[in-house]
């Protein structure tokens, strides 16, 4: 049972989740996408992006074109293109470099990159309706491509096999890195991301970027944490990529994904709205419907938050609900509580008044405590929570 349309108005369909954002460009656009709809946003760049005017391999790169010019030119971002037309302007060559994309066949991968060809006075000799560059290849490859020089505008994603197949193919291929991709000026953010995740204090976490998601496998593994990483992106925390490409660096560890059907990060918003209700352990607890998320919890429809320590209580008495746990396992739950069961009594009577309905969580006398499963729920329930929880 999960919530409402009505319940999740009143509070946000992600309301008592974490979501880690790891975009270096429209972070401000994503974070704000995300909390509107209730979620608490944790932001560090995994990435962050050349400066095109200071690019001297750009400025290597157009020069070039404009001495040798292309047969076909492939532009596959608007704000690549619209930031290549800009710093060719304040070189001094932009009129030059239009001339000879004037003069070239001009390829626009979707729509956004055609308003940036056409805002620069141009005109796009074809554009793929899927926005797909294996349809561009194929267009390509079709026409044939022997001794035809094919200059494409780099974005920083990978495009696994496609300069590859045009080389193949007979044609010389001319990269232009309209933006790279270099670590982080500031690290500490993205540590803290590492260490949230470890600690699966995220619910999820969103890749816009292929290279950013390999970035945060590098430093996770410069930081001799990649196995932990991995085990929490596999099992407990929900991936969530704009599109395959952006995916492909996750999936070659075997981390499964989830995606948009259409690569924007309003479906991707959509996409974790979905999900994320989705995977919250329900119970019908003391004749109440409780429902347990990544930091509170949604009793009958209403948003209560809990302390860090409270829902590790709380997640280990969800692994077996309407079971006694003893002190000793729920002290095994907690975080740095070293080995005083005093302090189980103290988190325990913290998440207490954090619900606000001390009956939810029955004190077992000399054995520890239990959720009050209402007796009339369904026996399966202890078989989900503990699947859903194993390794919270």
């Amino acid at each position: 049972m999960s919530a409402t349309p009505e319940e999740h108005a009143a509070h946000g369909p992600l309301a008592g989740f974490t979501v880690g954002v790891t975009a270096a460009r429209r972070a401000e656009e994503l974070g704000a996408l995300l909390t509107r709809r209730g979620a608490a946003v944790l932001h560090a760049p995994a990435l962050r992006i050349v400066p095109v005017e200071d690019d001297s391999e750009l400025l290597a790169a157009t020069k070039d074109l404009i001495d040798n010019a292309p047969d076909v030119v492939i532009a596959t971002t608007g704000i690549g293109f619209r930031g290549w037309m800009a710093a060719a302007d304040g070189w001094g060559i932009g009129e030059a470099l239009l001339g000879r994309l004037r003069d070239s066949e001009l390829l626009a991968r979707g729509p956004k990159v055609k308003g940036a060809v056409r805002a620069a006075g141009l005109t796009e000799e074809w554009s793929p309706a899927s926005e797909s560059m294996a349809e561009v290849l194929d267009r390509l490859l079709t026409q044939g491509v022997d001794g035809r020089r094919i200059a494409i505008q780099l974005h920083g994603e990978p495009l696994p096999g496609f300069i590859e197949a045009l080389h193949d193919a007979g044609a010389e291929v001319v990269g232009v890195p309209v933006y790279r991709w270099m670590p982080p000026q500031d690290i500490a953010p993205l540590d803290r991301l590492i260490d949230v995740t470890v600690a699966r204090g995220l619910d999820a976490l969103t890749f816009t970027s292929a290279p950013a998601a390999a970035s945060l496998l590098s430093r996770s593994e410069d930081r001799g944490l990649l196995p932990e990483v991995l085990a929490a992106l596999r099992h407990d925390v929900l991936v969530v990529c704009v599109g395959p490409v952006t995916a492909l660096p996750l999936q070659a560890h075997s981390i499964d994904t989830v995606q948009p059907e259409r690569f924007r990060l309003g479906p991707l918003v959509q996409a974790i709205c979905r999900e994320l209700p989705a995977r919250a352990l329900t119970l019908p607890v003391a004749g109440h419907s409780f429902e347990i998320r990544g930091h509170a919890v949604v009793l009958d429809g209403e948003l209560r938050p809990v302390p860090p320590a409270g829902m590790a209580l709380l997640r280990a008495l969800a692994r077996r609900p309407g079971w006694v746990v003893s002190r000793a396992d729920l002290l095994r739950a907690l975080p740095g509580s070293g080995k005083d069961e005093h302090a189980v009594e103290t988190a325990m009577a913290r998440l207490r008044a954090s619900l606000g309905v001390p009956k939810l969580i029955h004190t077992v006398v000399k054995r520890g405590y239990r959720l009050a499963l209402d007796p009339a729920a369904d026996p399966q329930a202890d078989t989900r929570a503990s699947t859903k929880y194993s390794a919270g």
